[in-house]
C-alpha cells in the first residue's frame, strides 16, 4: 500500500517511524510533505527510501491513503488547495480530535476518517482511536484497522466521546509523566536519594506495572489492593493521594473540555460556511 503523509511534525514523525517499525511497510512506501521542507528532509535521511514531495498534491496524487498530521487550523486551506487531487477509492485521514468526518466529507469527495494515535504508538502499543466517515464501506473500515494494527490497537470512538477518549489515550502519558515526575521530586527534596536513582526505580516500576496490566493479571483497582497491606506504608501514602489530590482529574476534564469548545469555535465556521454554499 502507498501512503502519504501531509505534515511531520511530531505526529506525523510518530506515524512515519511506526509504520516502517512495523515492517510490513516500507520506506519506500512512503511520500512525505511538510510546509518546512527541512523537516520532511530529516526524516528522509533517517529512513532511506522515502519519498520527499514537494506538494501535498503530489502526495495524494501518489498515494492510496493520505494521514493529514496538520494543526486544526490549517485543515481548512489544505482541504480547499487540494479538493480536486482526490479520488473517489482513495482514503483520507485526520489524526486530530477537532476535526471530525464530516467536516473532510464537504471537502473532499473520497473515503474518509479520523485516527488519533498516542506516542505509545512509537513502541508498536497502546490506541488509535478511530472515527469513521458516513461513506466508508466495511471494506475501507477494514483495511484501515489492518494498517492501523500494525502499530496499535484501533478502538472506534463515537464524535461524543472523542475528548475524552483523546485525553485517556493520547494526552495520557504526559499527564501520566507528568505525575511521575512529581513522585521523583517528592522523592528527592524529602530523602537523600538522588534524581538518578529514584529516576531508575520509577521507570523499571512502570514498566512492570505496564506488563502486569497487558497480561491481564489484575485490574488496577485489584493491582492497587494487592500492594496495600491494612496497616501498612502503602496505606498511609494512598490516604495521601487521596486527601490532597481531591478533584484534581474532574477539574483536568472539565478544562480539557473547554479547550475543545475554543478549539471547534476556531476551526468551524469555515466548514460551516462551506455547508450554506453546497446547500
Amino acid at each position: 500500500m502507498k501512503i502519504g503523509l501531509i505534515g511531520t511534525g511530531n505526529m506525523g514523525s510518530l506515524i512515519t517511524a511506526a509504520l516502517i517499525k512495523s515492517r510490513p511497510i516500507e520506506p519506500s512506501d512512503l511520500f512525505i510533505t511538510n510546509r518546512t521542507k527541512e523537516k520532511a528532509f530529516k526524516l528522509e535521511q533517517k529512513y532511506p527510501g522515502l519519498t520527499v514531495c514537494p506538494t501535498a498534491t503530489e502526495v495524494i496524487q501518489r498515494s492510496e491513503l493520505v494521514f493529514l498530521c496538520i494543526r486544526p487550523l490549517q485543515f481548512f486551506p489544505l482541504l480547499q488547495s487540494v479538493r480536486h487531487a482526490w479520488l473517489s477509492d482513495q482514503l483520507a485521514v485526520s489524526i486530530t480530535s477537532p476535526i471530525t468526518p464530516g467536516q473532510l466529507e464537504k471537502m473532499i469527495p473520497c473515503f474518509v476518517a479520523r485516527a488519533v494515535p498516542s506516542i505509545v504508538n512509537q513502541a508498536l502499543a497502546g490506541n488509535t482511536l478511530v472515527t469513521f466517515g458516513s461513506r466508508m464501506d466495511d471494506r475501507q473500515k477494514e483495511k484501515l484497522k489492518r494498517l492501523l494494527m500494525l502499530f496499535s490497537h484501533p478502538i472506534e470512538i463515537s464524535e461524543d466521546n472523542i475528548r475524552t477518549a483523546s485525553d485517556l489515550s493520547s494526552c495520557g502519558p504526559a499527564f501520566l509523566s507528568y505525575l511521575l515526575e512529581k513522585m521523583v521530586d517528592g522523592a528527592v527534596k524529602s530523602t537523600s536519594i538522588s534524581i538518578q536513582e529514584a529516576s531508575e526505580l520509577i521507570t523499571k516500576m512502570i514498566i512492570g506495572y505496564g506488563k502486569l496490566l497487558e497480561e491481564n493479571q489484575f485490574t488496577l483497582s485489584e493491582l492497587r489492593e494487592k500492594v496495600t497491606v491494612k496497616g501498612g506504608v502503602t496505606g498511609v501514602g494512598v490516604s495521601v493521594l487521596n486527601r490532597e489530590l481531591g478533584p484534581v482529574f474532574e477539574h483536568l476534564f472539565e478544562e480539557t473540555q473547554k479547550k475543545f469548545i475554543e478549539d471547534h469555535a476556531a476551526v468551524d465556521p469555515p466548514f460551516d460556511a462551506e455547508n450554506k454554499e453546497i446547500r
